[in-house]
This record gives C-alpha cells, sequence and structure tokens, in this order.
C-alpha cells in the first residue's frame, strides 16, 4: 500500500492505460489512507488472433493466462469487465485513463466532459499513435460502464512547470503561440518515481524511462526542468521504432528525394525507425540480445542505443549542475541489466559506479557504496498515479 493525503470515503478506480495495441488495466482501492491494488493486468496485440491476456492479484500472483483473439479496444474493454465480474471483484466506482498528450489546452489531469473530448480530438496529431486508442478506450468505457465518472491523466503534465529555456522550441514566435513547444512525455512515470522516494527525494534526480518509448528528464526538487522528448513522443533518445532526434535537414531531404507526404513520414518516423530500422529485424531489446552473436546490425542497434541513453544522462546532468540519484525505469529500465551497465559504464565521470551482483538482481540501489551518485531501479506505476488523481479530482467534485 502506498500512504496518500487526503480525506473522503473509499473509491474504486479501474485505471486503464493504452497503447497503440495494449490496454494496461488496474483496479484499486482509493481512500484517504492510501492507495490499495486488487488486481492489474494487460492485453497485449489487440487485433491480433494471438492476442494476449493476463491478470495478476494484487500480491502479484497469477490469476489468468491466455491467448484468444480481442478484435479490437472495445472487446479489450468488454473482456476486462468480464473478468471483473469472474474475479468477482467489486464494481468501479471510477475510471481513470492515461492519454499521452492532451495538445496546448489540456495540461492538468481533470474530469471527461464534452469539451475535453472536443480539445483530445484537436490534438490527436501530437500523439496519432497513442490518442486515437486512447480515446476508443475512453469511449468503449463509458459504453461498458454507463454513469461513471471518468478522468483523463496526462503525461504532459508533470513537465508543465518547465522553464521557457527548455521548453521553448527554437521557431518564430507566432508559432509558440499556437502550441508548439517542448511538452514532454512520460510524465505519469515520473511522478511515480517522486512518489516513491517520498522524503528520500533528492534535490538532484534524473529519471530514465527506457521501454518500447524512452525519455530521460532532469527533476530538481521534485519538479521537471527538462526532458530529451519535445513536441511529440517521437523525440529524444532512438527508441524500439521511433527514431528519436534527427537532423530536421534530414526529414527535408526525405520529402524532397521521396515525395514522402505527413502521413508516409509518420509511418517512417513512429513504425519503421529507432532499433529496428538500425538493425532490420527487432525493435524488441530482448529480440535483438538473443541475435547479437550472429548479427553486427542487432549489435549495432544495441550499442546506438545505451550511447544514446548515455548522452542524454550526462546532458541532463548539466542542466541540474550535477546528479545526487539516477533512477532506471521502465520495460527495459528495469529488466536489463545488461543495458543498464552499457549505460553506466559511460557516465563513470559523473561519480557512476555499479555494483554488479547488485546491478544483476535489478532491485533498488543498484550502485556501489563507494559511487558519489547513487544508482536505483524502481518500477514504474503509471496505473497507481492514475487511480490517486482519478480519485482526488472524484472528491473534488463530490465537494462543489
Amino acid at each position: 500500500m502506498t500512504q496518500v493525503s487526503g480525506n473522503g470515503p473509499t473509491r474504486r478506480v479501474l485505471a486503464l492505460n493504452s497503447g497503440s495495441s495494449s490496454l494496461k488495466f488496474g483496479l484499486y482501492n482509493t481512500g484517504p489512507i492510501g492507495i490499495d491494488c486488487l488486481l492489474t493486468g494487460e492485453v497485449d496485440s489487440i487485433g491480433e488472433a494471438t492476442a494476449g491476456f493476463h491478470a495478476e492479484d494484487g500480491c502479484g500472483h497469477t490469476l489468468l493466462r491466455e491467448t484468444t483473439p480481442i478484435p479490437d479496444q472495445r472487446d479489450a474493454v468488454r473482456r476486462i469487465g468480464q473478468l471483473l465480474t469472474d474475479m468477482k471483484m467489486p464494481s468501479p466506482s471510477a475510471i481513470g485513463h492515461r492519454i499521452v498528450h492532451g495538445g496546448p489546452r489540456l495540461r492538468e489531469h481533470c474530469l471527461v466532459e464534452p469539451t475535453v473530448l472536443e480539445e483530445l480530438e484537436a490534438a490527436i496529431s501530437f500523439a496519432p499513435v497513442h490518442t486515437p486508442a486512447a480515446l476508443s478506450v475512453l469511449r468503449y468505457a463509458a459504453e461498458h460502464f454507463p454513469g461513471l465518472p471518468q478522468a483523463v491523466c496526462f503525461d504532459t503534465t508533470f513537465h508543465a512547470r518547465m522553464p521557457p529555456v527548455a521548453s521553448t522550441l527554437p521557431l518564430p514566435q507566432d508559432l509558440g503561440l499556437t502550441g508548439f513547444q517542448r511538452y514532454g512525455f512520460h510524465g505519469l512515470s515520473c511522478e511515480s518515481i517522486v512518489q516513491q522516494l517520498g522524503r528520500a527525494l533528492p534535490a538532484r534526480l534524473l529519471i530514465a524511462h527506457l521501454g518500447n518509448g524512452a525519455s530521460v528528464t532532469a527533476v530538481r526538487n521534485g519538479v521537471s526542468i527538462d526532458t530529451s522528448m519535445g513536441l511529440t513522443p517521437t523525440g529524444g533518445l532512438i527508441m524500439g521504432t521511433r527514431s528519436g532526434d534527427l537532423d530536421p535537414g534530414v526529414l527535408v531531404h526525405l520529402m524532397r528525394t521521396l515525395q514522402l507526404d505527413a502521413t508516409a513520414m509518420e509511418e517512417l518516423l513512429d513504425r519503421r525507425s529507432g532499433m529496428l530500422g538500425i538493425s532490420g529485424l527487432s525493435g524488441d531489446l530482448r529480440s535483438l540480445h538473443a541475435a547479437a552473436a550472429a548479427s553486427g546490425r542487432a549489435q549495432l542497434a544495441i550499442k546506438m542505443f545505451c550511447y544514446a541513453a548515455a548522452k542524454q544522462l550526462g546532458a541532463m546532468s548539466a542542466a541540474l549542475n550535477g546528479v545526487d540519484l539516477i533512477v532506471f525505469t521502465g520495460g527495459i529500465g528495469e529488466h536489463d541489466a545488461q543495458v543498464r551497465s552499457d549505460i553506466c559504464s559511460r557516465l563513470a565521470f559523473m561519480g557512476v559506479l555499479l555494483d554488479e551482483p547488485r546491478n544483476r538482481q535489478g532491485r533498488g540501489v543498484i550502485s556501489s557504496a563507494r559511487s558519489p551518485c547513487e544508482v536505483q531501479v524502481l518500477p514504474s506505476q503509471e496505473d497507481e498515479q492514475i487511480a490517486r488523481h482519478t480519485a482526488a479530482l472524484c472528491r473534488d467534485l463530490r465537494r462543489r
């Protein structure tokens, strides 16, 4: 249980965290003294004949693991609802959603109403890989669980206080007035790290959220002051299938020589680039590790990913004027000891020294006692943050 502040009755929140072809979920009891996880799970490979569906109880014990056709997000939501019934779980009293990008007008977590939906529709172009699926899940959740309050929790909110020196794009001023700026993402993940650290939160923290999407965030006294992603979740580090930062001239050259339109550019940068593009094999590091012995391109993709992450951590340490703690989180950050070791080996100049046996265990502090900069591995708890914010918004609504 995670301690939280506030007063009010217990509220059961169903947190829904959608990807382009996946849907994570969790059912939480939220109350004045804490948050209690009742059930978590994930639907993956939505739209494929071999979609996976699994669920665990609050203690991590497997409740269900199956492979079954799940054609779309509506069926995924229906399957989650059926699971709650089959497991005799209490019905949710509110639903919270992770939204990657709310655009320039939606920068604070909020309850869903018609104007919010309109703004989300208008902001699809900022995160076209993520937002359409999230909106589908939101609508199907309202259909399957009628009458329940729904909240949207934005990955951009944590970065909303970044200073202008970090958030402003070097473009004509009139573009900035229409929403062209650096927003930052993985905010719910970063929030969860700050929440877990609690009183142990240092003044200068770097969070490396490494997964299929990857970013590095500089946090000073609990506030994001800079982050590697920018206007969209495509920027920053090399990722599984996303390019990360590119020379803008590359894009202009591609448009001129290959006559690529916006849709083709989006497909190239978001789905065919990154480690998949480098290796020609896969954007999944587990597959690349398995292929590395026989594939120089797989080796190169892994090295480029680690190199890019180390460079970004070094750059963000300059933004903080030093660093007290580095936290690795996300699927890769939490589970890939080799990647953590390769990244940290480049950061000795910052005082980073790993304890390799601890690193292989991959939990808590993994740095050496002699390391001036501490390194930890902590889980990304986005769904718990969604439940926390949703409960708070519902309490505020009740007080009105």
